[in-house]
């Protein structure tokens, strides 16, 4: 059993709290509004989850969910995660965001600004490239032909490893791009982004991405 830390409590973190719970790991989740606003999400989710701040939650978690907008990575707090794994499910959208120049030109992703402001935790890119209501309803069994595939990434073997792992886990295979600084080719717009796909078919799209879409 794991224990996540979901730092943002919107469609996707709340959607894996949901496949985490279901596979029998338990959750400390937050949202910017603070604990009593989960109350109706706790008691669907069950005994296995608890509402919190979002320190709280980074020091609970065994592992780390971090799904807030980009615009609100400056808030994650850093202490409480520093040396654990720390999942990134985020997107730029500069409509929400503002612009980010540095990801307008193609110089950084998503994964790297966070990884950059929690530097003594292991960041790896998940859920980013999923519409959040097939999280939980879309995996099936290890083998099934045709099965989903999700996309990974990480400057971290082992952060790599437990996406894969959790993925398999909840019904999905696993594609890894590489390194973070990679991580642009299942970012939006590209050809990988939301889009129903087994592992040859990811791996074909993300091969084709461009940099700049």
């Amino acid at each position: 059993m794991t224990t996540f830390g979901i730092i943002g409590a919107g469609h996707i973190g709340s959607q894996v709290a949901r496949a985490a719970v279901a596979h029998g790991h338990e959750v400390v989740i937050a949202n910017s509004r603070g604990p009593e606003t989960l109350r109706d999400l706790i008691e669907e989710l069950g005994p296995r989850a608890r509402a919190a701040t979002a320190e709280e939650a980074g020091a609970a978690g065994d592992v780390v969910v971090v799904s807030v907008p980009l615009h609100a990575l400056s808030q994650v707090p850093v202490e409480p995660l520093a040396g654990k794994i720390v999942l990134d499910t985020n997107n730029y959208y500069f409509e929400r965001d503002g612009h980010i120049e540095a990801l307008d030109k193609g110089e950084t992703t998503t994964s790297q600004l966070l990884q950059e402001h929690l530097p003594t935790s292991k960041v790896a890119k998940a859920f980013n490239h999923i519409t959040w209501s097939d999280i939980t309803t879309d995996g099936t069994p290890a083998g099934t032909p045709n099965r989903r595939a999700l996309a990974t990434s990480s400057d971290f073997s082992e952060a790599a490893a437990f996406v894969t792992a959790f993925y398999d886990e909840i019904g999905f295979d696993t594609v890894d791009v590489g390194p973070l600084s990679e991580s642009w080719r299942v970012e939006r717009d590209r050809p990988a982004y939301v889009r129903r796909q087994n592992a040859q078919e990811l791996e074909e799209n993300l091969a084709v991405a461009n940099r700049l879409p």
